[in-house]
């Protein structure tokens, strides 16, 4: 009996911001025909990223609070092997990691777990780059070089916000990085799904150049000045305190907010409120109705340095709406 290929695994990374989750909402909406086992995972103690993945009939699997090349790696280990067991169930599977992750760990896992190895195959790192704040990124990150360094495909995003001076330089920038992999250039990640998915693009011999110690390193640095602040509220709330309070927020301390993401409930409103946040630029909309019996619980969570957690949850809890 002929053993059945493995399934091919993309790697979805990123820096904080760079539209990681938009690029996987624009793959999982399209009419390809494919499907795909998603895997998500978050730098803190609450799921968003879960919920801001479009509606569809993908399965979506989500890890919390801790990078996906460090402690959840057995998670996502267990999970592979979970879906292994299903019969017909998925075409390929895509893991869209926190954007704090170095991608070489994450690699790891389909070469240094047996198991893992013989049922799937790592066809590519694709790495989004945010335009606009990637040079700034790349001077006090270290995940940010090794997110370009490792990709097989690469989408230069939000292109819209840059001058074609500063749209060079950053090509050059890449380029000095990495000048093998296919580079894309992109607004809100349109790009066709063929670009992107299962391309058969992961080149171990390149990457053993760049990491002689790729299949045997278990360890990695993280920036521990990057910290995760988690904000809840039962209470809906008000967007008349809320907005002014975030704008003023991010007036303030945008530069250490590096990623701010939230899912809202405003009062008397049957829609969803989703803002989210990259430095100093806001964006929000109404997204989609509550269902029918989910928690209708607002939170959000910051990504930054040099965070003030208490006078976060306390301005957050401000804006709650209160009974007469």
């Amino acid at each position: 009996m002929t053993a059945a290929p493995p399934i091919p695994v993309t790697v979805l990374t990123g820096y904080l911001g760079a539209g990681k989750t938009t690029l996987l909402n624009r793959i999982l909406s399209e009419n390809h025909g494919r499907r795909y086992a998603v895997i998500v995972n978050e730098f803190g103690a609450i799921g968003i990223d879960n919920d801001l993945v479009v509606d569809a009939d993908e399965e979506v699997f989500e890890m919390n609070n801790g990078c996906i090349c460090c402690t959840v790696r057995g998670d996502l280990i267990r999970i592979i092997e979970g879906l292994m067991k299903r019969k017909g169930g998925f075409d390929a599977i895509i893991i869209e990691t926190t954007g704090l992750a170095d991608p070489a760990p994450v690699a790891q896992t389909f070469f240094v777990d047996t198991d893992v190895r013989a049922r799937v195959s790592l066809d590519a790192i694709v790495t989004v780059v945010d335009a606009r704040h990637v040079l700034a990124r790349l001077e006090d990150s270290h995940e940010a070089e090794e997110q370009i360094a490792f990709a097989d495909v690469i989408l230069l995003n939000k292109i819209d916000l840059v001058d074609d001076r500063e749209l060079e330089t950053v090509r050059q920038r890449i380029r000095t990085i990495n000048n093998q992999a296919r580079l894309h250039e992109t607004r809100n990640c349109v790009i066709p799904v063929e670009e992107v998915l299962e391309r058969g693009a992961f080149d171990l011999d390149r990457i053993l150049a760049i990491e002689p110690n790729f299949l045997s390193e278990d360890d990695h640095e993280h920036d521990v000045a990057i910290t995760s602040v988690s904000v809840t509220s039962d209470t809906p709330i008000r967007p008349d305190l809320f907005m002014p309070w975030l704008r003023r927020l991010t007036a303030e301390r945008g530069q250490d907010i590096l990623r701010l993401k939230g899912i809202l409930c405003f009062p008397g409103e049957e829609q969803r409120y989703v803002v989210q946040g990259v430095h100093m630029l806001l964006e929000g909309d109404h997204q989609r109705d509550w269902k029918p019996g989910e928690t209708r619980t607002s939170r959000m969570v910051f990504i930054g340095r040099n965070l003030d957690a208490a006078a976060l949850r306390q301005g957050f809890a401000a804006c709650a709406a209160r009974a007469n």
